[in-house]
This record gives C-alpha cells, sequence and structure tokens, in this order.
C-alpha cells in the first residue's frame, strides 16, 4: 500500500497534464472540424498519446491493486477469526494458579493479532476486578473469558461475536446472568456456587493466591468472591432483619416465623446476650434463694416454678453462618454488632465494624437507654462511677454486688422501676441492715399514674418493706465527700449515700433517624409510624422506640414489657403480609413484692378523672397466688380474648361505701370526655382481656360499678 501511495504521488502530475493536454486537443478539434475525429488523439501534440498511455495504466494499475489488497485483507480478516474462534472453542474449562499470568498471556495475544500472526491457546484464568481491560485497537481483537464462565462482577466482558458482525460488543453486569452464577451482595436471595454451598457470605474484593487451590476456591474465584473481611460468617443478604435484640424482636421473629415457617431471620443486637425478658431483672430474681443467681439468671415465680429470663436456650437460634443455607429457615442472632447506619434506598445497613447487610425487609426494635439526672451527667467522676443506670442484665449484677458491700443504697424516682427496685433492695435489707432510700418529686409513690389516695398508701407500702421514703424531692446536685456521695436537695435537705440508682425514666433509642431520614415525635419521642407500625413500605418500628398511632387512643408510645409483645407480634405479622392496624391493647403490671401487685391497660395518668370501685381482699387476690392459678410469672402470656366474650358480671350486690383505707382490691377507671381511657385492675388478675373489651368499645357508661362487676371483685 506505501509503494503505490509513493508512486501515485510522483507520477499524479503528470497524469494531470496529460488530462489537461488530451482536453484540450479535443476541443480544438471540435471547433475547427465541427466534430471529433476518432484518430486525432494519436496525431495531437508530440508525447501527448503516449502519456494518455500511461494515464490509463496507472489507473488500471491502481484499481487491480487495491482489489489484491482488499481480498487478502477480507482473506486474512476471516483466517485470523476463524482460528480465534477454534480456539476459544477448544479451550480446556480449568483454573491456572496463577493469576498473574492473565495478563501476560492476553498481552501477547493481542500483540500476535496486531501483528497477523496466528495466536497460541492461553490458559483459561480468573478474571480479578482489580485487573484492567486489554487494549482493543481492532474489532477482531476483542477477546474475553468463554462465554460459560462466571461473570466478574463490576467488570465489563468482551463476548466472542458472530460471524457477520466480528466486533464484540461489552457485556453490562446489569444484564440478566445464568441461574449457575452469583449475583453482587446487594441481590435479593444469594446464590452460593454449586461447590462452595458451605460457605459464609462472600464479597466483591479479590482473594488472595493460594499456593494449592482448591476446588471451592475456584469456584469462588470464577465468581470474582472472597470471604468478607469484617465479618466473615455474616450472610451478606437476609429476608428478615430484625434491629435490636430485645422482647419486640422476640415476638416479631416468632410472629414472623409462625405465619411463614421458611422464613430466615436475622436479629442484631449490641447486647453479648441473647434476648431476655427484662421485668424479672428488678422483680423476682431479687428474690431469689439462689447465691448463684447471677450467673444462672434463673429464678423462682411467685408460685414457686423455676424459669429462666431467657426467652430461649441457644440451641433454639441457629448460628448467623448458617442462616443463608438452613432448608427450613430460622432466627440467628448476632450479638456484639450494633447498626451504625441505615440506607433505607439501598435496603441495607451497615454495623460498627463496617460490615454491610441488605435486607428485604427490617424491624427497628432498639428500645431505649435510660435517662439520668443532669445533675449527676455534669458531676464529678467518683459520682458517675458510684451511680447505676438500672436496664441490663450487666447492670442488675452490678448493683445486686455493690448492694452486699455497702452501707447504704438511694434510689431516685417513683416510678414503676424505682418502687420496684426500693422494694426489692429494702426486703434485702431486713436481713443485712442495708439503709434503702427512695426519694421523688411527687407527692407519693408513683403519683404520675396512680390517684392521690392510692399512690399515698402505696407508699406507706414501700416504707414498710424497709425503704425510708423522702417524697417532694428536687435534687439540686451530687458530689462526693468523705467517700460518700452527698445529695443536696432544692429545698435545703441534704442525704449522704455510699450509692445512687437513677431510676427516671426511659429516653427512646433514635439513633438511626437520621441516617435513614425516620421522622421522629416531637411530643412523644420515638420513630413516628402509622397504625400498621410503619415508618417506611418495608420498615417497621415496634417496642420502646416505636411511636405508633393507635386507632382507639391516638398517638402514642409504651415503654412495657407486653407493649413489647403485642407491637412486636403485630409488626410480624404485617411484615409478612397482615396489614393489622393497632388495636390490641398492651398491658403492664407491677408488683410491690409477692403481696401487692396491679395490672394495667391504655392511658393511665392521675392527671385524668378517676373513679375506683375497692372491696374486700381475701388470700387468693395476691401476685403469688395469680401466678399459681396462671403458671407463668409473666402474666400477660395467660390472656385469651375469650374471657372478655364469655364474661358474666357478678350478681353479688356492690357496696354501697368503701372505706378509704382499705384498698385490699379494685378496679381503678381513668375517663376521658366520659369515655374509659384506661383501668388498673388493682390486686385483680386474670381479667385484663375483659378491661382490654371495655376500652375497645369506648362507651359512655352511666354507673361504673355497674362495669366493675363484670370483673367480680366482689366474689369471696
Amino acid at each position: 500500500m506505501l509503494k503505490c501511495r509513493t508512486a501515485w504521488r510522483k507520477l499524479a502530475p503528470l497524469a494531470r497534464a496529460s488530462s489537461t493536454l488530451c482536453r484540450q486537443n479535443v476541443r480544438r478539434t471540435g471547433l475547427h472540424n465541427g466534430r471529433i475525429p476518432a484518430a486525432h488523439m494519436a496525431t495531437g501534440p508530440t508525447g501527448g498519446g503516449r502519456e494518455n498511455q500511461v494515464y490509463a495504466l496507472l489507473v488500471g494499475v491502481t484499481c487491480l491493486g487495491g482489489a489484491i489488497y482488499a481480498y487478502r485483507t477480507v482473506k486474512g480478516d476471516k483466517r485470523r477469526y476463524l482460528e480465534r474462534i477454534e480456539e476459544i472453542s477448544s479451550r480446556p474449562h480449568k483454573r491456572t494458579e496463577e493469576a498473574t499470568a492473565s495478563v501476560h498471556v492476553e498481552a501477547t495475544a493481542t500483540e500476535a493479532i496486531e501483528t497477523e500472526a496466528v495466536p497460541k491457546p492461553e490458559p483459561e484464568v480468573a478474571p480479578s476486578s482489580e485487573e484492567p481491560s486489554p487494549p482493543v485497537p481492532d474489532a477482531e481483537t476483542a477477546t474475553s473469558s468463554e462465554t460459560t464462565e462466571p461473570l466478574q462482577a463490576d467488570e465489563p466482558v468482551l463476548e466472542a461475536a458472530p460471524e457477520e458482525a466480528p466486533a464484540a460488543p461489552l457485556v453490562d453486569e446489569a444484564e440478566p446472568s445464568p441461574p449457575s452464577e452469583p449475583g453482587p451482595a446487594e441481590q435479593t436471595e444469594p446464590i452460593p456456587p454449586p461447590v462452595a454451598e458451605s460457605e459464609p457470605a462472600l464479597a466483591e474484593s479479590p482473594a488472595p493466591e493460594p499456593s494449592e487451590p482448591q476446588a471451592e476456591v475456584a469456584a469462588e474465584s470464577a465468581a470474582g468472591l472472597v470471604p468478607a473481611q469484617p465479618s466473615p460468617m455474616l450472610p451478606s443478604h437476609v429476608p428478615y432483619l430484625l434491629i435490636g435484640g430485645g422482647t419486640a424482636s422476640f415476638a416479631a421473629a416468632r410472629s414472623i416465623r409462625a405465619r411463614d415457617p421458611g422464613a430466615r431471620v436475622l436479629i442484631v443486637t449490641d447486647e453479648p446476650d441473647l434476648p431476655y425478658m427484662r421485668p424479672p431483672l428488678s422483680k423476682e430474681l431479687w428474690f431469689s434463694d439462689d447465691p448463684a443467681v447471677t450467673d444462672t439468671l434463673r429464678f423462682k415465680q411467685w408460685n414457686g416454678k423455676e424459669r429462666s429470663i431467657y426467652f430461649q436456650p441457644s440451641s433454639f437460634y441457629i448460628p448467623p453462618e448458617e442462616l443463608s443455607n438452613a432448608e427450613n429457615g430460622g432466627v440467628a442472632v448476632l450479638t456484639g454488632k450494633k447498626v451504625v447506619h441505615m440506607d433505607v434506598r439501598g435496603n441495607k445497613v451497615k454495623l460498627d465494624d463496617d460490615t454491610e447487610v441488605s435486607y428485604d425487609k427490617c424491624l427497628i426494635a432498639t428500645g431505649g437507654v435510660p435517662r439520668n439526672l443532669q445533675v449527676i451527667d455534669r458531676a464529678e467522676e467518683e459520682v458517675k462511677k458510684r451511680t447505676t443506670l438500672f436496664r441490663k442484665i450487666e447492670d442488675f449484677r452490678s448493683l445486686d454486688k455493690v448492694s452486699r458491700n455497702i452501707k447504704s443504697i438511694t434510689v431516685i424516682g417513683g416510678g414503676f422501676l424505682g418502687s420496684e427496685l426500693a422494694c426489692a433492695l429494702g426486703r434485702r435489707s431486713q436481713d443485712s441492715g442495708l439503709e434503702v432510700i427512695q426519694m421523688f418529686p411527687e407527692r407519693g409513690n408513683m403519683g404520675k399514674v396512680l390517684p392521690e389516695y392510692l399512690s399515698n398508701w402505696t407508699t406507706d407500702k414501700v416504707k414498710k418493706e424497709g425503704v425510708k421514703v423522702i417524697s417532694e424531692a428536687l435534687v439540686k446536685s451530687v458530689t462526693c465527700k468523705d467517700d460518700q456521695l452527698e445529695i443536696k436537695l432544692k429545698d435545703g435537705r441534704s442525704v449522704k449515700t455510699d450509692h445512687i440508682v437513677a431510676a427516671v425514666g426511659l429516653e427512646p433509642n433514635v439513633d438511626l433517624a437520621k441516617s435513614a431520614g425516620l421522622e421522629v415525635d416531637s411530643d412523644f419521642g420515638g420513630y413516628r409510624v402509622n397504625a400498621e407500625l410503619q415508618a417506611r413500605s418495608n420498615i417497621w418500628v415496634a417496642g420502646d422506640a416505636a411511636c405508633f398511632y393507635d386507632i382507639r387512643l391516638g398517638r402514642r408510645r409504651v415503654e412495657h414489657h407486653d407493649h413489647a409483645v403485642v407491637s412486636g407480634r403485630l409488626a410480624g405479622e404485617n411484615m409478612t403480609g397482615a396489614n393489622k392496624p393497632y388495636w390490641h391493647q398492651s398491658m403492664f403490671w407491677s408488683d410491690l413484692g409477692p403481696d401487692v401487685g396491679y395490672e394495667a391497660i391504655g392511658i393511665v395518668d392521675s392527671s385524668l378523672p378517676t373513679v375506683g370501685v375497692f372491696a374486700k381482699a381475701t388470700a387468693k387476690d395476691t401476685p403469688k397466688a395469680a401466678t399459681e392459678e396462671s403458671g407463668t410469672g409473666i402474666r400477660s402470656e395467660s390472656e385469651t380474648e375469650d374471657v372478655a366474650s364469655n364474661a358474666v358480671a357478678s350478681s353479688a350486690p356492690a357496696p354501697a361505701v368503701t372505706q378509704k383505707d382499705d384498698f385490699g382490691k379494685g378496679v381503678i377507671f381513668y375517663l376521658r370526655d366520659k369515655v374509659v381511657v384506661g383501668i388498673i385492675l388493682w390486686n385483680v388478675f386474670n381479667r385484663m382481656p375483659i378491661a382490654r373489651k371495655i376500652i375497645k368499645d369506648g362507651e359512655e357508661h352511666a354507673d361504673l360499678n355497674e362495669v366493675a362487676k363484670l370483673f367480680n371483685i366482689h366474689e369471696d
């Protein structure tokens, strides 16, 4: 081709001159004779005929040379294409030991094609996500791994093209892949390679080069996957992800499995323990005779039956690494890990070790963290060391140990938790000589919940347990002086103690709200959800962290064990497609020792109007007797809905006057706009379904004494 171009440059001026002279002769002859004689061109000026012949010869040679070059090029291209196709089809299906050989072999093959040499068969290698694609100077040089190999994630691959279209197009990774290929970590159900089904979840980073690769390693290399470094035993994707390891998560997991027996559920909790119930931490565990109770966490219920604090033993759960391959699904618990970021658009979360887990549906049940007094937060470090914020198993163990080695302990708070701990420690003080003090800003114990007369009665009951009660106490400062804590109140009073238990409420854990873009309620706190407990189309919230819409009582947030059970169960059902609204009112209970206890439902606020109907208690009207009848210490577990529909009012007449100082048992109704919105059953047990039905009906009642008969409180 170069020779033809050189000859053409030298002869082109001569050819143009000859052509110009020829045209001039033709015009001149035509003007003189009126026609063009056939032989006149041969008798033109000297040299004109020879130049025309040379011009014609050059044109002919050029056309012939171009035709020969085109023929040879097409024939060579076809030969190289057929040889390449034959080489690809005959390539052996095996992996090489050195992944780096791919670069050298592919570069050699490309160089051979550029010099029109027949390429030698190159060994088949695993593609690397870090290896750049080879240059493609011509269409025939576009090469790749054989089309039957699994595609490397995030790496475009060149495929062999049909014979009539030599150029190989780029294949996008987003295109559907063969069923045997594992997809990226974000896919809904990761399918591991057939020879590596027992391997843990895999990531997209390149694997280290083994000295002698086995079949499993080869399969992983073919898929471009290696074990994830931060959490190698954790599946990269789960259908159901539950954040939080408390009661709500366990109730949701059990509900999901009940409606979807093959479901795979992963619970992620930052605590080191499996899901457990919290009520015994402030109740029965303190009354155990077992010196090793802090280790066994087994307790005797009021009825004498022994039980563990854990919902299920470890054998109930499956290891997280086996969750993806579990034939019948199961529930796995990942302990000691915290979810720090949530991507609601990508349907995935990030753990505190940078591991990412994708999900189809997610439940947020992060519960809450105990509040502390601001004066303690601002106090010196020694004060903080001597303060317990009671919430977890470790808090129980720590407080149990502290209470056995000090002389004085002060409980700040007059709510459920503070009163229960004060009574439990007070009972222990009768044998150990421990001084127990309880202080709160209200006039009486549980003053925010109980009407004043009942709050005063409860305060006296707590005092009888050996507790020194200080009411209307507002803490001004806490300091450490002479190896003791000094608590100064705003009214000038001062209390010295060795240790403080702050039981002043719970702050809902909404750390994920910012990254997830979820709404936090400004009035009640917690994640704002609808009546189906949904925050997004595939995200639910349950337990203490949920600010939900109650279709009967309006927007609420509840911090009790049974609410965690009820909301967790409802969320689990809705995660499997039930679409049920929240209407099943949760209950809560509190026991001031084995002799006095109450159960409550709905909105129980001492600022609301109340109506109480009381009767004389008998030996069976105690928490201990209630657990003996139901067979369980968690009284909500004994509830049945049939009781409410089949309840029959007692025929016994109600007493005309109830003595104010005798509150053996009774029913307290809380009213809003003349409608019952809350009920407390005082030493009345196993009647909660009746109370639930009254609130659900939402009717006005002219005589609540008649309504109280439904609970049979006047029977002996």
